[in-house]
């Protein structure tokens, strides 16, 4: 709409003026004398055919037109520079992606050989799972004695000590760290509702102090190398 305010240019204005400036070119001094009549009859015409000089104040006006054109041409664009800042800001993001993916392999790779070098702690933890089995079956069956026996009278059995230890060099994150605190509290509360003769709570403590290892073992890798789980 802006670009309805440019003047319209005269056609007799520029052969007019291309016109006296060739012949201004082409003359001497002399030629500019006011007493020749041809000169200024030329110049008389000129003005006659021509549109009138700009004012200023068209002036400024043609520079508002000029300014608003552009800043409606930039709106126009408006989709396409959009959709250009749309493609940086993906492709930002895939950049930002492609550092996640790396890193996260970095990390799979870095747990997996320190799994891969933890034969002894790999050792404990499958008794664990052995261990574990027992314990779950003896319960089914309500058989609390032959569940304390496996367990012991309290967490300092060797095979939950040596379970411990393996736990605590394996865990790297926060989220694996948690459901190691579920389980070491959940057995304890487990080896306390055995001895108790509590078979309810027993059933209750063992699901969950199973639940959390099992999850431990899913968020470590070690879910595909234990068997039993």
């Amino acid at each position: 709409m802006a670009t309805s305010f440019l003047p319209t240019a005269n056609p007799l204005f520029l052969p007019c003026f291309s016109s006296s400036s060739s012949s201004t070119s082409s003359l001497s001094p002399a030629a500019f004398n006011p007493r020749k009549n041809h000169l200024r009859s030329n110049i008389t015409t000129c003005k006659a055919l021509s549109d009138p000089p700009i004012a200023p104040a068209s002036r400024r006006g043609l520079a508002i037109s000029l300014v608003t054109t552009s800043f409606l041409f930039s709106l126009g664009g408006g989709e396409n520079s959009g959709g250009a800042n749309a493609a940086i800001l993906e492709a930002d993001d895939d950049v930002e992606l492609l550092e996640k993916v790396k890193k996260d392999r970095k990390k799979r790779l870095e747990r997996q050989g320190i799994i891969n070098s933890s034969k002894t702690e790999k050792g404990y933890l499958q008794d664990l799972v052995y261990k574990l089995s027992e314990v779950g079956q003896a319960i089914e069956s309500n058989d609390l004695p032959a569940a304390s026996s496996v367990l012991g009278g309290s967490t300092e059995t060797e095979w939950l000590k040596k379970a411990s230890l393996a736990l605590m060099k394996l865990t790297s994150s926060p989220e694996e760290k948690t459901e190691v605190d579920t389980f070491n509290s959940s057995v304890a509360s487990l080896i306390s509702s055995v001895t108790r003769n509590d078979i309810e709570s027993s059933k209750v403590a063992f699901i969950t102090s199973a639940g959390a290892f099992e999850r431990w073992t899913t968020l470590t890798g070690l879910v595909e190398v234990l068997k039993g789980l």
